[in-house]
């Protein structure tokens, strides 16, 4: 493998996958769910990175073409893999997060059938709109998480009715009104929103890939 800015990028992010959940093992919350999302964001931003420096800089490689979409794939999978089991929005999260993990298993087993024929098949833009959806999505639900967690922590030796309504997104006032915890709440509809815009183009997209694999897979 030629070590280059690009391949070590790629790498570093394939390393960093499981170190999201290792997070969860050896840190309390919030520590875990801050130290998750700053691992995540930073693994993100290396995925455009090392994909434009590889080819700005003409180093592209085998090996980079080959660990980067595994690095992306261990990334997202790991981190649904996280929130789903973590994260108090899971019951909205298991069915876009299942249809995500199906289609990921679907087509790396095609492109391991395929062989040599996996090649021809590009990457489409929509497939490329699919995967930056994916990780905005989980960028937000553990920033939701930061929040849930932080205001727990933040809360200590407060009524216990209080307590519960700051974890549910909401409180009253002294008048009976109700108030919204912005931050908490707009982090985690809008993950759940996009996530669910992220399974639809990502069924998509392994529709548009059976398609186009199909003729290759007629005795």
């Amino acid at each position: 493998m030629k070590w280059n800015i690009p391949n070590i990028l790629s790498v570093m992010r394939l390393v960093a996958a499981p170190m999201l959940a290792v997070m969860f093992l050896y840190f309390t919350r919030p520590y875990a769910d801050w130290f998750a999302l700053c691992l995540f964001i930073v693994a993100s931003v290396t995925d455009w990175f090392d994909g434009y420096l590889a080819r700005a800089w003409g180093q592209e490689t085998k090996m980079g073409a080959m660990i980067d979409p595994i690095a992306d794939k261990a990334m997202v999978v790991i981190a649904l893999m996280v929130i789903v089991g973590y994260s108090s929005m899971s019951p909205w999260l298991v069915l876009p997060a299942t249809v995500i993990l199906f289609r990921e298993v679907f087509v790396s087993g095609l492109r391991e059938y395929l062989g040599d024929v996996a090649g021809t098949l590009k990457v489409t833009k929509l497939a490329k709109w699919k995967t930056a959806t994916q990780m905005i999505a989980i960028t937000f639900l553990f920033a939701q998480g930061v929040f849930e967690h932080y205001l727990g922590m933040s809360t200590l030796g407060m009524d216990a009715d209080i307590v519960s309504q700051i974890l549910g997104g909401e409180i009253k006032d002294s008048h009976g009104l109700m108030w919204k915890l912005d931050g908490m709440v707009w982090s985690g509809w809008a993950g759940m929103v996009l996530l669910w815009v992220a399974a639809a183009l990502t069924a998509i997209t392994g529709l548009d890939y059976f398609r186009k694999a199909a003729p290759h897979l007629k005795d």
